[in-house]
């Protein structure tokens, strides 16, 4: 959907008040957030980087076109001075972008402050920071984007800012479609699942998308707690003795225990309308709900997300007494389900037209449910069933978690019981990062992107890339891994060759119409801040009529609502920046 520039200016007017919500996180702002895009830079930036920043012991690249100059300079933003200059490297041909380019390596300036880079025949590029809490702001952005995305409640004006809103899906008259009918529940049935974040775009839930979602959420806690323990977001809960990542996670949580038929142990596949609803707020939408179909897909997801999530609240037992025991129960139930039920894939009944989640291959959720389980318990008969491993394992994703039962036996190697191949666990994740990390060193572009990975959702294939990285830095201690989990961070920031940075009011040049229909029914307002978009696509599946400026696979972007294939927003893609944001925080060393 195109908007007027009337409407862009209003966007731009109301900027500021990214910076009140981000306030209201009680974390130092890296003070690059949200600054309005056409009065710093042309629509194009030719000096690609991130526009964020940089931590100061942290790589820092940029890109640019082939251009005569040999080298470039680091400029103060505040006065024009030049404080560093480096050699340019040699122009080569990224595929991806079907160009050519050079890059700038400015690692070896690590004194915080806001500068420019500046190269002879180009304008100079978006100022930048470098500051030891160049994430602090962007992290807490992306986790609060899943309050501002809570079904089921009012979003007041304390906690949302100018994003606040009515409740909308209470969720607690949800029928029993027709292909999740089973005893003690047929067809119509009544019953209640509230709470949850919509998934996307759009207004449903879907178990199998926030498997992996809140996978990654309670892997963020368990790999940096400190750093989560010392964020105040917030939100309704903040205070309560829990962080508030866990918070957070925990409304989605609940929604998902109320999402297994109490009868059997399956969990229905997901919770929606019929259809897609209208760009409208929440509160306006006012379809009949429907759990659809126990699948085996959504059940394992739900097993190894609630057999990872008993063992983070276990710690919690004074303020959720009873949770924890309850999530592993659940889990338990799940698993005997899946096993009973090995071949129950998601089938879209005729009358439901909402997103399918559909998939056909289930071992890696066999052994990404046992796995879970397996540390949760220590039973080795949950080891003795995870799958056989795959030759070569892949980048994590809704229909790929294999990769996910490797990184929490990683995670929790040294209190695995003797049945345990260490050495197999510490292999798979190193040879993996190992492999992102030789793509990123030789990339003219230095990423690890290639262009098979512009799919729907890119940007977060290149964020995932990082979560694997960053566990091979953490086995292996190889700061090549570290370096390019920091340049896939900065690909989705700006350094980019579309020249945004894409996440919502961050950075110089960011998308302002997402394909989020809550933002789409709020034009006058700037977009929910927080939320990365999916990023280029080449597939072309959605109805827009603007044209792409263009088709090549890394520059195939349209910041517009009608471009849900490269401009939706969804919860399985900001969790990744969540975490890969605390763990570039976290791991850099200082300077």
């Amino acid at each position: 959907m195109n908007r007027s520039l009337a409407r862009n200016a209003a966007r731009f007017a109301l900027l500021p008040l990214v910076l009140a919500l981000q306030a209201c996180s009680q974390a130092p702002l890296a003070t690059q957030a949200a600054q309005p895009a056409a009065a710093v830079a042309p629509a194009t930036a030719a000096i690609q980087l991130n526009q964020v920043g940089y931590l100061p012991a942290g790589s820092k690249w940029a890109a640019l076109p082939d251009v005569a100059a040999d080298s470039f300079a680091v400029l103060d933003a505040a006065t024009g001075r030049e404080v560093w200059r480096g050699p340019l490297g040699p122009a080569r041909r990224w595929e991806p972008a079907q160009e050519a380019v050079r890059l700038a390596d400015f690692s070896a300036w690590r004194q915080p402050g806001r500068y420019r880079l500046q190269v002879q025949g180009l304008q100079p590029s978006a100022p930048f920071d470098i500051a030891p809490n160049a994430y602090v702001a962007l992290n807490a952005a992306a986790l609060k984007f899943f309050y501002l995305n809570r079904a089921g409640m009012a979003l007041d004006t304390a906690h949302a800012g100018t994003w606040a809103r009515p409740a909308g899906h209470p969720d607690d008259r949800v029928l029993v479609h027709a292909s999740a009918a089973g005893p003690g529940r047929p067809e119509g049935t009544v019953i209640s699942a509230p709470k949850g974040w919509y998934d996307a775009g759009d207004y449903n839930k879907y178990i199998v998308n926030s498997g992996i979602t809140v996978y990654t959420l309670l892997a963020a806690y368990e790999h940096f707690p400190g750093f989560f323990k010392a964020q105040q977001l917030n939100i309704p809960e903040s205070g309560n003795g829990l962080p508030d990542i866990l918070n957070e996670a925990l409304w989605n949580l609940e929604w998902m225990l109320d999402m297994q038929d109490p009868a059997d142990g399956g969990v229905y596949h997901k919770l929606t309308d019929k259809g897609f609803d209208g760009v409208v707020m929440p509160h306006a939408a006012r379809h009949d709900r429907y759990v659809v179909m126990k699948t085996t897909a959504a059940t394992l997801d739900f097993a190894a997300a609630m057999a990872q999530a008993s063992r983070v609240f276990a710690a919690f037992e004074a303020q959720r007494p009873g949770l924890s025991a309850r999530m592993l129960a659940a889990s338990r139930r799940a698993w005997d389900w899946a096993r009973a039920h090995p071949n129950a894939i998601y089938r879209q009944p005729a009358d439901i037209h909402t997103g399918g989640y559909d998939d056909a291959k289930l071992d890696d959720e066999f052994s990404w449910a046992a796995a879970e389980l397996y540390i949760t318990t220590r039973d080795d008969r949950f080891w003795q069933a995870m799958q056989p491993p795959a030759a070569k394992l892949e980048v994590p994703g809704w229909a790929t978690v294999e990769a996910l039962a490797w990184v929490s036996l990683a995670q929790h190697r040294a209190a695995l019981t003797p049945k345990a191949d260490r050495a197999l666990i510490e292999s798979r994740i190193l040879a993996m990062a190992s492999d992102i990390a030789t793509r990123w060193e030789s990339s003219p572009y230095r990423v690890g992107m290639q262009t098979q990975d512009f799919i729907w959702g890119s940007n977060a294939v290149a964020l995932n890339q990082a979560v694997m990285l960053i566990q091979g830095y953490r086995i292996g201690g190889d700061r090549r891994m570290l370096d390019a989990a920091q340049a896939a961070l900065d690909f989705v920031l700006g350094r980019h060759p579309t020249g945004y940075a894409m996440v919502t009011g961050f950075g110089t040049r960011s998308p302002l119409h997402p394909h989020h229909r809550p933002s789409g029914a709020m034009p006058q307002l700037p977009p929910v801040p927080g939320m990365i978009v999916g990023g280029p696509h080449p597939g072309r599946g959605d109805d827009c009529k603007a044209p792409y400026p263009s088709q090549a696979p890394a520059k195939a972007f349209l910041d517009d609502f009608c471009s849900y294939t490269t401009n939706e927003i969804a919860i399985n893609w900001n969790a990744p920046l969540v975490y890969v944001s605390a763990a570039l925080s976290a791991l850099t060393p200082a300077p």
